[in-house]
């Protein structure tokens, strides 16, 4: 799943990497935790761009999170959105299923 984002053109961070924004994979038990957090510079300039501080930071994440969703739909995986902050949860049985190989 992870090359496949990468791929696809996204830059998918380590776990080493905790404190540094961006797209971020994550294995928990349930399957894969995708998440992403923007910079404060991307943030303040979608502020800036958009007009209105929460809607800006909301929409950049809708669009994210619908451009992950979207390639690892196409590519089969099962996806359901983590209640708490709307990150994607890829399910375990789509990433480990036979013939999939590690997308």
């Amino acid at each position: 799943m992870k090359s496949a984002l990468l791929q696809a053109g996204f830059q998918v961070l380590s776990e080493k990497e905790p404190d540094v924004p961006g797209l971020r994979v994550t294995e928990v038990p349930a399957g894969a935790l995708v998440s992403w957090t923007a910079s404060d510079e991307f943030a303040s300039l979608a502020r800036e761009r958009g007009g209105c501080a929460s809607n800006a930071d909301d929409s950049i994440r809708v669009i994210v999170k619908v451009a992950v969703s979207g390639l690892l739909l196409r590519l089969g995986h099962s996806i359901a959105e983590s209640a708490a902050d709307g990150d994607l949860l890829v399910l375990a049985e789509t990433i480990s299923a036979p013939g999939r190989g590690n997308r």
